[in-house]
């Protein structure tokens, strides 16, 4: 999976439909969460950082996490002196960083993890007390939203329902899900919600 985003890191941003769904994205968290310059961020699947910059002003830090270095290359060429998103190459799953955060956000990253249950169970892991997540992806859908192929895809989107039952059963509160966007195309419409939750 590293691989096909290593390929496609190079022209990652090009094109409407992942700069749509990150500033949709974007504006359902802070429609949803009150960020503040206090907070530690992390970005889950950051890719090429297009959650991450919109973030990073309105916090005190984001790392953005990634399996790609060829996406966190394109990440890294962002940063300005200005504003600054830190790269890390890192698989939670596996290992720990050794530290909390406010709260972890991720954009179109989850249907690529196989055990969702593990990867919240992470995240939870990594938060400070009332952390909270903010994490988007697709509806359920019938495995035709990536017009490349489904190498490396291990949902074709999320059923409420049960996604909410996995959070609440490690321990999150406050679980909401709201619909941010919609791909449409010829074949489809494709709703990505962002789902909010609190430690």
């Amino acid at each position: 999976m590293s691989e096909r985003f290593n390929n496609a890191a190079a022209g990652w941003d090009k094109g409407d439909m992942r700069q749509n769904i990150a500033e949709a994205v974007f504006q359902t968290i802070v429609s949803r969460i009150a960020l503040n310059p206090s907070m530690k961020i992390m970005d889950f699947g950051a890719g090429t950082g297009l959650l991450s910059f919109k973030i990073a002003p309105m916090v005190g830090s984001v790392i953005g996490v990634d399996l790609s270095e060829k996406m966190l290359e394109q990440l890294e060429a962002k940063n300005t002196d200005e504003l600054r998103v830190e790269a890390l190459y890192h698989d939670i799953l596996a290992s720990s960083l050794g530290c909390e955060f406010n709260g972890i956000v991720s954009s179109m990253a989850i249907h690529h993890v196989a055990d969702t249950a593990h990867l919240f169970r992470e995240f939870y892991a990594h938060l400070k007390k009332d952390g909270f997540v903010a994490i988007a992806d697709l509806e359920e859908e019938d495995g035709s939203f990536h017009t490349h192929g489904n190498e490396g895809v291990h949902h074709f989107g999320f059923n409420r329902e049960s996604l909410r039952q996995t959070l609440e059963e490690i321990g999150f509160q406050n679980v909401r899900f709201h619909e941010a966007y919609r791909v449409e195309r010829e074949n489809g419409t494709y709703p990505i919600f962002v789902l909010t939750a609190i430690k």
